[in-house]
């Protein structure tokens, strides 16, 4: 889709099709055809967030939508207007979309109806033997997504709207990673990806080692998960210094469990196909930071995602196992289905020994996470209050919201093993995305450090821009955060 800003009204450019929000108790803005009024007034159209209407004036379709009170429109609404009228859009056809910013609303709303646009018009088809475009075009219909989108609002908003189409790109990119299956998106075909951004995007570095690496390294957390399978390993690591960067170096770790069976500790067989969502968190990162690299901002970041297979097989890692992990700790390997933290355990030390100073992961680490927060917000635990404002902060921008979850000294108890230093998965089963985040931090020590279990938010966020299948979350959040930094 491409995407252009311009200061003229939606009826003086190319358009087949303007959207416009109204307001409870305001009037259409000036420079809507006036006959669309009759919408407002026979109730058809309305001014209730979410409403939809059609009409026509001036050899273009228009759409009314309802944005509710001018004093509720924040730019998470805005994504969800947009969403909802890209979907009406499409239902009509519509080949070129121009949005009327509202009057007087920041650039981050007009940022924001791009991205609503953007993520809700996504569509994966790779493995389609005739994708939707292709048996439209042999059918003489239209294509049911959108050519182009224009963005009518003040000069000052093109910036905005030029980042956000770079951003949702990105976002859809990570839903591409997410939604290839695991026969497809193997750890050595998501290094390939890592390696082809390091080619592409200016400024980025990219470093791939394989299982003889993670080995060479002492990682043996990672490692210990990698060997049930024949697929090889890969530690990634990239680097990034935007000009004119002097603050802290940021740290992104991303779990990428390909595919995820549990291991010896074999998952149910329902939803197990799911389980190729369990590299979410590193595709966030992969795309986080290609995105912080095009947008060029001053900060200075190191990521590492671990990327991996869990499978059952002669050679996996058996409950009741010992393994040593980077920093010296021996972790007790007593479920081998809670592997995430395993392999976050090296990362999260990769990523140190490489220089972060601030480190944030990103893990669909628990279940549990979803029986206390459900999709709508991603769990937070952090040993820095500073860091969890910020990241709280970033997510209440973007809508990728954050709730922090204690971390508490007596949960360091749970996780202290019986035979080696730790226990990767107590028995006592008591608040297990607490417990998940209390083993990881045994491996940041003083290192400021958040964990995101997005465990809930990856997929199926069920949200008006995102509904089935991946999500993309993180990859805004995190650019958002990268941009705090960059003031």
């Amino acid at each position: 889709m491409q995407v252009s800003a311009t200061t003229q009204p939606g009826a003086s450019t190319d358009a087949d099709t303007v959207a416009v929000g109204v307001f409870d108790g305001e009037e259409l803005p000036p420079d809507v055809p006036p006959e669309l009024a009759e919408l407002l007034a026979s109730g058809e159209a309305r001014r209730s967030f979410r409403a939809l209407a059609l009409g026509h004036s001036g050899g273009k379709r228009w759409l009314l939508v309802g944005l509710g009170t001018r004093a509720e429109l924040t730019p998470e609404r805005a994504r969800v207007a947009a969403a909802v009228a890209c979907e009406r859009a499409t239902d009509i056809a519509t080949r070129t979309l121009c949005w009327q910013a509202p009057s007087d609303s920041d650039s981050a709303v007009a940022g924001a109806l791009v991205e609503g646009t953007i993520l809700r018009d996504y569509r994966f088809e790779l493995h389609k033997s005739a994708p939707a475009e292709d048996a439209d075009a042999a059918g003489g219909a239209p294509p049911k997504r959108l050519e182009q989108l224009i963005i009518s609002a003040p000069a000052e908003a093109e910036t905005a709207i030029t980042g956000a189409a770079l951003l949702a790109a990105s976002v859809n990119r990570a839903r591409d990673l997410q939604n290839r299956p695991g026969n497809d998106l193997t750890p050595s075909a998501l290094a390939e990806y890592a390696r082809a951004l390091g080619g592409e995007v200016d400024g980025l570095s990219v470093q791939v080692e394989g299982r003889e690496g993670i080995i060479a390294r002492g990682m043996g957390a990672f490692a210990a998960v990698a060997q049930g399978s024949e697929q090889e390993p890969a530690l990634i690591t990239l680097r990034y210094a935007g000009p004119g960067a002097t603050g802290p170096v940021l740290g992104f770790v991303g779990k990428a469990v390909t595919f995820d069976s549990g291991g010896i500790s074999l998952k149910p067989g329902a939803k197990m196909a799911e389980m190729k969502f369990d590299m979410s968190g590193g595709a966030a990162v992969l795309e986080a930071v290609e995105a912080i690299a095009r947008l060029k901002l001053p900060v200075r970041l190191v990521a590492v995602v671990g990327a991996t297979e869990n499978l059952p097989s002669g050679r996996s890692v058996k409950p009741g196992d010992i393994v040593t992990a980077s920093n010296g700790k021996t972790i007790e390997v007593n479920n081998t289905d809670a592997e995430g933290r395993l392999v976050l355990a090296d990362c999260l030390c990769h990523a140190i020994a490489e220089g972060a100073e601030r480190l944030i992961d990103l893990a669909t680490l628990t279940g549990a996470v979803i029986i206390a927060l459900g999709s709508t917000y991603a769990g937070l635990m952090c040993n820095d209050d500073e860091l969890a404002e910020r990241i709280s902060e970033a997510g209440q921008q973007t809508g990728e919201i954050v709730w922090r979850l204690p971390l508490h000294p007596e949960y360091q108890e749970l996780v202290k093993g019986t035979y080696g230093d730790l226990d990767n998965a107590p028995e006592a089963r008591k608040a297990g995305t607490i417990v998940g985040a209390s083993f990881l931090a045994n491996f940041v020590g003083d290192v400021p450090w958040a964990h995101l279990d997005i465990a809930g938010s990856a997929w199926d966020l069920g949200r008006a821009y995102v509904g089935k299948g991946a999500s993309g979350y993180g990859v805004r959040l995190l650019v958002e955060l990268a941009r705090s930094y960059a003031q």
